[in-house]
């Protein structure tokens, strides 16, 4: 048996190939859209991609389940559990609790873990050509290493009502009732790693054990001593801020995400051409440079999209398909730097990728506003603007400033002075580049912090 983990660095995200050596048959669980990856996995073994599956419906990337079980022509798997509100809008086929797959020599059987979501599936997975009991975990969102899927993401990003608590339960339930009910040398592979928003303390390991977790995890005493409610009350303190964009994620998730087919080659444009497209406001430039550099100058009306690890993510935090309808235009050093981060951004479904140009010569350029540690000292601003996390703003704080993370500000203008100048920081200055740029978008007046909230503090150690 072939068992491999796809990681995505940039949303902490991990997908599984799992083929049969003998028949040469591979499956991905929890694919991303982007998915030539996975054909070229299967190339390398010999083998052939003819199933897809996935864990649950997503909520911080965009499904590829449809994208490679129609590349692959493949026969695509999800949950039929959840209850009537949480089926999935597309053809594919349902699995319930104790439904198996066969692969090979190799069987998946699918079991219910609800609270995470309600329709959560792990799968369970035996090589049969060793041995005839299970021996390795494809987790999902349910069980990280040193970690749980937290149940309050229906609530901050989806739109739900106090759909925490019933989650809650359901996770106790689920690790109650089906995972401290399994072996301690099964194998646990988790749907994700550090840095993901969907738990509070993911650890960096790419797999782990039901004994290791069910000996040293946070959540285990309280499972040991029946503890319902002390687990409920940890598990829900202290999560972090939901990224907005995830709401969408869980609708087109639901739905079925549009399936692409092959890409064409991203076009090359002149600056004259993206001017014009500019002007003409067919397009929005996307300066893909890091904040410092932006700093000193870049193109009127630009989103500051920093390439590096947090590509996706911070796309997904400074433009919203759904109210922007305007393509895409990328700084990008080639072709190539431009289709890997088209290919970041597809996977939070941000589709509208034009081309890319690779200077900003000859382009509307501005230098955006910032203010100092010591003007702030002087200066009243409309809103004092803390865009890091709860947890971060918790533990310290410019006073007088109020808190909305980055990965929020474009949904919650609402929550924003109609004029008037905005001062927004972040810890050192990156996040609050990518929101200031997208306020900025809005119309709204914004001054973003010399050296953002580690700046701030320095001064006021050393005045």
């Amino acid at each position: 048996m072939l068992l491999e983990r796809i990681y995505d660095e940039d949303l902490a995200q991990a997908s599984y190939f799992i083929g049969c050596q003998a028949t040469g048959e591979g499956m991905v669980i929890d694919a991303r859209r982007d998915v030539g990856e996975y054909f070229d996995l299967a190339a390398r073994h010999g083998m052939r991609i003819t199933k897809v599956a996935e864990t649950h419906i997503h909520a911080d990337y965009l499904s590829g389940t449809r994208e490679l079980a129609t590349a692959a022509d493949a026969e695509a798997f999800i949950s039929g559990e959840g209850g009537e509100d949480w089926q999935y809008g597309f053809d594919a086929t349902r699995l319930t609790h104790g439904d198996t797959i066969k692969l090979g020599n190799i069987t998946i059987e699918a079991r219910h873990t609800p609270g995470h979501t309600p329709e959560h599936l792990i799968f369970l997975v035996t090589d049969g050509a060793f041995s005839e009991d299970a021996g390795y975990m494809i987790s999902g969102d349910f069980v990280f290493a040193g970690d749980l899927g937290r149940p309050d993401l229906l609530d901050e990003a989806a739109g739900g009502e106090d759909t925490r608590f019933e989650g809650a339960k359901q996770l106790y339930a689920s690790l109650k009732n089906e995972f401290l009910t399994l072996p301690d040398h099964i194998l646990v592979y988790p749907g994700h790693g550090a840095g993901s928003a969907c738990g509070k303390a993911l650890g960096a390991l790419p797999a782990t054990t039901v004994g290791y977790e069910r000996a040293n995890a946070w959540w285990s005493k309280h499972l040991a001593a029946d503890d319902e409610q002390g687990f409920i009350d940890e598990l829900l303190d202290g999560q972090p801020d939901a990224h907005a964009y995830f709401g969408r994620m869980k609708r087109e998730n639901k739905d079925g995400p549009a399936v692409l087919g092959p890409l064409n080659p991203l076009e090359a444009f002149t600056s004259d051409q993206v001017r014009s497209a500019l002007e003409e406001d067919r397009a929005i430039f996307v300066d893909t440079r890091a904040n410092d550099e932006v700093k000193q100058g870049t193109v009127l009306g630009a989103l500051n999209i920093p390439a590096g690890g947090k590509f996706a993510s911070f796309g997904a935090w400074a433009y919203d398909p759904e109210t922007q309808q305007q393509p895409l235009i990328l700084l990008a050093a080639d072709q190539d730097q431009a289709e890997d981060m088209r290919n970041h951004l597809m996977r939070v479904g941000i589709d509208a990728v034009k081309g890319f140009t690779i200077s900003l010569a000859d382009l509307p350029q501005t230098q955006p506003a910032t203010i100092t540690p010591e003007e702030l000292e002087d200066f009243e601003p409309a809103l004092l603007l803390d865009v890091r996390n709860k947890s971060e703003h918790s533990e310290g704080h410019i006073p007088g400033s109020k808190q909305l993370s980055a990965g929020r500000v474009l949904w919650h203008q609402d929550q924003l002075p109609a004029s008037g100048p905005i001062v927004t920081y972040c810890q050192s200055g990156v996040r609050n580049s990518v929101a200031a740029s997208a306020l900025r978008r809005q119309g709204h007046d914004v001054r973003e912090l010399v050296g953002s909230y580690a700046g701030w503090s320095e001064y006021k150690h050393s005045s």
